[in-house]
């Protein structure tokens, strides 16, 4: 049996089909096969407040090649959540209309709360220890969610309209990260130690450039080194002598800053990165809803 996942993200649009296996009761998932198109939609989503017939056009084609991919491989179920650009877009509504008549997929868009939540479901935290203090932080083209956890609780969720495409198009405003920062150090501060989980893909890319051991996690200092070294090459040198994605070369640096400030506010020295993202949310979602007795 498979599954499917949609992400309609403001940075880039992605299909997760994935593999449903069942092993003594219990249910887990196996990626097959991961699509990611770079539509940019935040471009015109945080500069127009809408998208172009041009961006919706690109998005409907894109809707209706993820509908055959599905259809090809049989999958039993999906889910397909648009973020923080569809959620600005005052024609995102039309939209998901006309992705219902042309590529018959039925698209939600979520607000931020609930993509957190969607995110923490992609078991990120399998590998933590349910005793310590964690900072979830998860960073996008249009926003930043943040979740604090401590003994396995969630104490605190928001999400920020700060993200690495609203950066670039100098749409992220000073009272945003005042908030930001406000809300980390109110909900941090009685904690002595806490460490961060990033999810994203400018954190799991960092991650594979700092060439850490599986399951170690990314130092402050060693971020902060990444960024420096990132940051002294031209964006045309960080695609050609890097090797960087033409589409990930220039969000990298405000994903670093974003990840940097919110670690030295919360005083976080470590940040855990276990390479999900909402698209793995959303499968965990489906077999939970389709497999409720799984567990």
């Amino acid at each position: 049996m498979r599954y499917a996942a949609i992400d309609i993200g403001s940075n880039a649009v992605r299909l997760l089909i994935a593999d449903i296996i069942e092993n003594n009761g219990s249910v887990s998932f196996k990626k097959n096969t991961l699509v990611r198109v770079p539509l940019r939609l935040g471009d015109d989503a945080f500069l127009q407040q809408r998208l172009s017939e041009k961006k919706s056009t690109d998005l409907i084609k894109t809707m209706q090649a993820f509908r055959n991919l599905m259809d090809v491989y049989k999958v039993a179920d999906y889910m397909a959540y648009a973020t923080s650009a569809m959620r600005e877009a005052k024609n995102g509504p039309d939209i998901v209309k006309r992705i219902k008549e042309e590529a018959n997929i039925d698209l939600e868009i979520v607000h931020g709360q609930k993509e957190a939540g969607m995110i923490y479901a992609s078991h990120a935290d399998q590998n933590i220890d349910k005793n310590k203090n964690y900072l979830y932080v998860d960073v996008g083209g249009g926003s930043t969610e943040l979740s604090l956890f401590s003994a396995g609780e969630l104490l605190a969720s928001k999400s920020f309209n700060i993200g690495t495409i609203r950066m670039l198009d100098n749409q992220d405003t000073e009272e945003t990260w005042t908030e930001m920062k406000e809300f980390i150090r109110d909900n941090t501060r009685q904690f002595k130690v806490i460490s961060g989980i990033g999810t994203g893909g400018n954190i799991n890319k960092l991650y594979r450039m700092s060439e850490e051991k599986d399951n170690a996690p990314l130092t402050f200092g060693k971020l902060k080194s990444l960024y420096t070294y990132l940051n002294s090459f031209s964006l045309k040198d960080r695609i050609n002598v890097l090797g960087l994605n033409m589409d990930r070369a220039d969000v990298i640096i405000p994903a670093c800053e974003i990840y940097l400030t919110v670690m030295k506010c919360a005083n976080i020295k470590n940040i855990y990165v276990p390479t999900v993202g909402l698209v793995d949310g959303i499968i965990q979602t489906l077999i939970e809803k389709n497999q409720p007795n799984s567990y």
